[in-house]
């Protein structure tokens, strides 16, 4: 610790909008100890399935004072804590529109005004990523019927296949597992499906089990790794069961014969397609693949600047989609928000 606070001051101006003050402010008006606070904050977390290393007095003090920026699980913690967005706690500059309070009170009602009009805050983040793609706006109500009637049955929508695709980091899992506790419908998740298989065969074939990047495995296994996650969609599909499939997806948005013989298997048997692109900041991609420190990111992280050039953030679906920004976290703090109200995590 440096003991003219120039330290701090560096730490402080290296995260633009950054206001360690704002976080004790708020832990004060709520009349918590920095004990207190970590207690309810690992209570908080675990509800969430957040995980907060340590969230120690120590650690706590030390977000307040500047010493240290928040991790992102810890900035989720503190906004389902303190009920706040990442700006309202001073963790940065909102973004330009950036939705940055809810002012909405929980209930015990499964469908209310406030609950409704929190479900299609969060929904908005779906924007058209093409001209043409306005029309496939009806994905966000098909969402918002399914959610309204996960308790009275029936659907007047077809069965829906959406594709949330992105990069490594990008906030794909999270995103997914909101719409799926919305709407009920089931999330395949590539690497949970498709992990134990992939990291026997790299070993089999003379690489490592976290091999993501080598010619082997884009070649040879990759190709196998997507048709498991392919074949157990069809699986959902040919029983006309709407399903959430989320996975990197680069190659294959990028491929419009590939989107296009995926959607002729679905509209075959009745299944509409939508696919939803995560945006994301490269800072913020790393950040959370930093902090979630599993095996298969090792390379990426140890050869970060290599791996950042094949990162276009540009990149979007060669075919009509809806994207959803998530820069600096925007979107995933939104939607912790609205589970808040809707009291999936209370």
């Amino acid at each position: 610790m440096s003991t003219d606070g120039q330290a701090v001051t560096d730490v402080s101006r290296s995260r633009a909008g950054w206001r360690p003050d704002k976080l004790r402010e708020v832990r004060e008006a709520h009349g918590l100890t920095l004990e207190r606070a970590g207690e309810r904050l690992r209570e908080v977390a675990a509800r969430a399935v957040v995980t907060v290393p340590a969230a120690n007095f120590q650690t706590l003090w030390q977000h307040e004072q500047g010493e240290v920026y928040p991790g992102p699980h810890y900035r989720r913690a503190y906004c389902l804590l303190y009920r706040g967005t990442e700006p309202e706690l001073g963790f940065r500059h909102p973004l330009p529109d950036e939705v940055t309070h809810l002012d909405l009170t929980p209930s015990d009602e499964s469908r209310n005004g406030a609950h409704v009009l929190a479900v299609e805050r969060a929904l908005s983040q779906i924007t058209p990523g093409t001209d043409a793609c306005g029309g496939d706006l009806d994905v966000q109500q098909r969402i918002i019927d399914a959610w309204k009637r996960r308790h009275t049955g029936g659907d007047p929508h077809r069965p829906s296949l959406l594709i949330v695709g992105g990069f490594a980091g990008s906030g794909k899992s999270e995103f997914s597992r909101f719409i799926s506790q919305l709407t009920g419908w089931p999330v395949l998740d590539k690497d949970p499906i498709t992990r134990p298989l992939v990291e026997r065969l790299l070993v089999e074939m003379g690489s490592e089990p976290n091999d993501r990047h080598s010619e082997l495995y884009r070649g040879q296994v990759r190709p196998l790794e997507y048709q498991c996650l392919l074949e157990s969609a069809y699986a959902n599909i040919d029983c006309s069961i709407s399903t959430v499939l989320t996975a990197p997806f680069i190659s294959e948005v990028m491929d419009a014969r590939w989107i296009q013989r995926l959607t002729n298997r679905c509209e075959a048997r009745g299944v509409s397609v939508s696919i939803v692109w995560i945006k994301c900041d490269v800072e913020t991609m790393r950040e959370y693949i930093s902090f979630r420190s599993a095996a298969r990111d090792s390379w990426k992280l140890q050869h970060w600047d290599e791996y950042v050039k094949t990162v276009d953030v540009e990149l979007c679906p060669v075919v009509d989609h809806m994207v959803v920004d998530n820069s600096l976290g925007a979107a995933i703090s939104l939607t912790d928000q609205v589970r808040q109200v809707l009291g999936t995590v209370f």
